[in-house]
């Protein structure tokens, strides 16, 4: 009898660890706001606008995002973080309607601070969906917004630390002179003999350097994401990642849910995985599953690759699942069952 005893007592401790692992990521109590990682000031903020009577998701994804620009959270996202190789730094953002699949982005976007409040202008006064370089800069001057520096003294600083340090790391192969060891100006070379032209991903991209803001904010009726970023560190000069991108960076599907990525997008957006996600999780699987599942589809054919996938479905359960990125990946989140922003990690695969 005191060994059946014990027996129950596991098992009940073991259910309820189960059952209190589900409802700490299943946040099913309406709004909710979830984001790539740590950058609870980005959840607070977006949390404070769709908590309060007449806003809606679209409005808490632009305010959530601006916090984490202004805040210039760890570095990679908003001014004066990750210069590209001209030592300028520029800016892709995303923001994406649920109910409607409108979309506005601007990619490499120049001397302008409020991507995500530049990407709702794309959506909201063209018929465009992507704006780009200085033509998007030109757009944002046209519809109000302000030039600026977006330089500070950390982006010269490391800017001025990689020239020294030979240009390293960067993102060209099958160049000449040897791109790991040495400066540009560099031209395709006539043979290519070294592993590095077959370099398959960015190594350089990590959980110290890319860490994309992606957003999704779900309401009782609707449902809206965005995201933001200055983008990899020493990027070739024009390079635009795969946060402006609708189902690569972000994809959002009132009927279903959605998904938002973070990593190395020059891999992540050959794959749209953010999209694979919301279409898996509209064939019944849980967020979990559904990214794990798309991180599962990268890692088939780049298993050194870093990156992150957070999911959420309509109904308010959340997951996330990522490969690489020092083993670990967190994410905030912030529902109506909660008194303040909560930080989730994931273990990757």
């Amino acid at each position: 009898m005191a060994k059946i005893k014990s027996i129950c007592i596991v098992l009940c401790w073991l259910g309820w660890i189960t059952l209190h692992n589900v409802y700490a990521v299943s946040g099913n109590q309406l709004p909710l706001v979830i984001n790539t990682w740590p950058f609870t000031v980005a959840t607070r903020a977006a949390w404070k606008v769709i908590n309060s009577t007449g806003k809606t998701p679209l409005d808490a994804v632009e305010k959530g995002c601006t916090a984490c620009e202004v805040a210039r959270c760890d570095g990679t996202v908003g001014y004066g973080g990750s210069p590209d190789e001209s030592g300028e730094t520029t800016l892709d953002a995303m923001i994406m309607d649920g109910a409607t699949h409108d979309i506005g982005s601007v990619g490499c976007l120049k001397r302008i601070k409020s991507a995500i409040s530049v990407a709702r202008k794309v959506m909201e006064l063209t018929n465009h969906t992507l704006l780009v370089g200085d033509d998007a800069t030109r757009f944002a001057v046209k519809v109000g917004f302000e030039l600026e520096n977006l330089h500070t003294n950390d982006s010269v600083g490391i800017y001025k630390s990689w020239l020294e340090n030979n240009c390293q790391p960067n993102f060209w192969k099958g160049v000449t002179p040897n791109p790991r060891s040495t400066c540009g100006p560099y031209k395709p070379a006539d043979t290519c003999q070294s592993a590095d032209c077959k370099q398959d991903v960015n190594h350089d991209i990590s959980s110290d350097n890319h860490d994309t803001i992606g957003m999704i904010v779900v309401d009782k009726n609707t449902i809206a994401g965005g995201t933001s970023t200055n983008g990899a560190k020493h990027k070739i000069a024009g390079r635009v990642g795969d946060s402006p991108i609708g189902g690569a960076g972000l994809y959002v599907d009132d009927e279903v849910g959605g998904s938002a990525a973070t990593g190395d997008g020059d891999v992540m957006m050959r794959f749209l995985p953010s999209y694979q996600v919301v279409e898996s999780m509209r064939l019944g699987l849980s967020p979990t599953k559904a990214a794990t599942q798309a991180i599962k589809r990268i890692k088939k054919y780049y298993p050194n690759f870093n990156g992150a996938l957070i999911a959420v479905n309509k109904a308010g359960e959340v997951g996330a699942a990522c490969h690489g990125l020092k083993g670990k990946f967190p994410y905030s989140v912030r529902h109506a069952g909660m008194t303040d922003v909560k930080v989730y990690i994931t273990n990757c695969i």
